[in-house]
């Protein structure tokens, strides 16, 4: 009975080494253990060191590589067609700096999202349409700090709560926060960019590897 391997690709696959084998960007599976043992150490591919970057790949790349070692075995490739790998060298983490970028990205949002707000309010005269409502309904004159502007107030923070889906590293639903599922599809529109301009720099019928993005 003849043997069948299966593949599954994610669209972009972390290394931390030059010597890439089949199981660090893959997930093998495979009925016969001792094919599976010796695909799970195949040579994909030796990166140079001193160049981390992006490299694109195909399926049809690592499906050559098996048939040059296991010529009669079955490959079946399950998920992306195309994928991308990005080498990194591990770098020594740096406390203090991580939290200051953390801290400065936090404040950045902050000012940035309070600037906007007020913005907005200004333009749309808040202030003086609340000072309105107050006056019509009370018959007495606003003086700027009533029930309307705190109502309006902590509205707005649960608002803001409820919209991003958590509070620190508490989560309201186990739902992806908006937040979430942008950087999820602004990843995915780079991964899908990279591998079009890969294939679109290649001459007719290279297949080739190519240096990193």
């Amino acid at each position: 009975m003849q043997d069948t391997l299966y593949l599954q690709l994610d669209a972009n696959i972390m290394i931390r080494h030059p010597h890439v084998c089949l199981q660090d960007i893959a997930r093998i599976s495979c009925s016969n253990p001792k094919l599976l043992n010796r695909m799970r150490v195949l040579p994909v591919v030796t990166l140079d060191p001193a160049r981390p970057g992006r490299y694109v790949m195909t399926v049809m790349d690592l499906i050559d590589l098996i048939h040059q070692k296991e010529p009669g075995l079955t490959v079946t490739p399950l998920g992306e067609t195309d994928f991308i790998l990005t080498y990194e060298k591990p770098a020594a983490v740096h406390q203090i700096l991580h939290f200051i970028k953390i801290a400065a990205v936090c404040l950045i949002t902050f000012f940035g999202a309070a600037f906007s707000i007020m913005t907005f309010n200004t333009d749309a005269d808040v202030g003086t349409l609340f000072s309105q409502i107050y006056t019509q309904v009370t018959g007495k004159a606003s003086n700027g700090f009533t029930v309307l502007e705190i109502s309006y107030s902590v509205g707005l923070g649960l608002g803001v709560l409820f919209f991003f889906n958590h509070f620190g590293s508490m989560k309201i639903t186990s739902d992806p926060t908006p937040m979430q599922v942008q950087m999820r599809s602004y990843e995915d529109n780079i991964n899908k960019t990279i591998i079009e301009d890969q294939s679109r720099s290649q001459p007719d019928g290279d297949s080739s590897r190519q240096g990193p993005s």
